[in-house]
């Protein structure tokens, strides 16, 4: 890496680290903070011009949301509710998966291998504080980055936007493995990126030590992991080339 450019990773490292001691990341759980959340995304989407306006004002999939193995996650800065993005877990074909619906293609072979694929989706935030705190794109897709290693996750996946690709390629070093394709009720094509999680790791955390975790934060966020370990086919390979777009 370009001293340079190992200099300013670091520096915004610690930034990120030092706004977490602001953060606080929770589950919603009651009806309450699930209705926050739907109100918040509906905001951000019609204000990005993702989906078209409606009257009862709120973003709810209730044939995600509702799923099992789905998680609703919040940032909170300060105590205050930023941002929200949903995690959801895959283990088999029976998943109740949003990329698995839009992607089958891509999905399903990880799946009938018996991998376990973690999502990242319906990610939100309040318009008056991303404008505030640059940081939240990052601290807001960190228990998406917890969930994986805390379900033993072989891949992690994100759908995006074009002009979000290379975020999630230069911070998660995520490939987009299919062009962008019509996304149910939304006005862009999204791209499916994904990344063998235990192969890019160790490079993701070097880079931004602010998304490394203990167990005991997975375990208060998610609940206790899956116990026995699952016993996997076979060595996770890297991602085939073949599989590789340009985006």
């Amino acid at each position: 890496m370009n001293l340079h450019v190992g200099d300013v990773a670091s520096r915004f490292s610690e930034r990120i680290l030092r706004f977490l001691q602001r953060v606080e990341f929770r589950v919603a759980q009651t009806a309450d903070q699930k209705e926050a959340v739907y109100r918040l995304r509906y905001d951000a989407y019609v204000r990005n011009g993702l989906i078209e306006p409606h009257d009862d004002q709120r973003l709810y999939d209730p044939h995600y949301d509702e799923a099992p193995d789905t998680f609703i996650t919040t940032t909170f800065i300060d105590g205050e509710l930023a941002s929200t993005t949903r995690v959801s877990v895959a283990r088999d074909l029976s998943a109740v998966f949003p990329a698995y619906t839009v992607y089958p293609d891509l999905i399903a072979p990880l799946l009938k291998e018996g991998r376990v694929v973690v999502e990242a989706a319906r990610t939100a935030a309040r318009f008056d504080l991303a404008g505030r705190f640059p940081e939240l794109p990052y601290v807001t897709l960190r228990p998406a980055y917890l969930a994986a290693e805390h379900f033993d996750a072989d891949y992690t996946a994100a759908t995006a936007r074009a002009d979000h690709v290379a975020f999630f390629r230069r911070v998660f070093i995520m490939t987009p493995w299919c062009e962008p394709r019509e996304y149910p009720n939304f006005t862009a094509k999204v791209a499916c990126l994904l990344a063998d999680t235990r192969l890019v790791q160790d490079q993701i955390e070097a880079r931004y030590p602010f998304l490394r975790s203990s167990a005991a934060e997975r375990i208060a966020l998610f609940g206790p992991a899956p116990n026995p370990p699952r016993v996997r086919a076979r060595p996770v390979q890297p991602i085939e080339r073949a599989r590789v777009v340009n985006v």
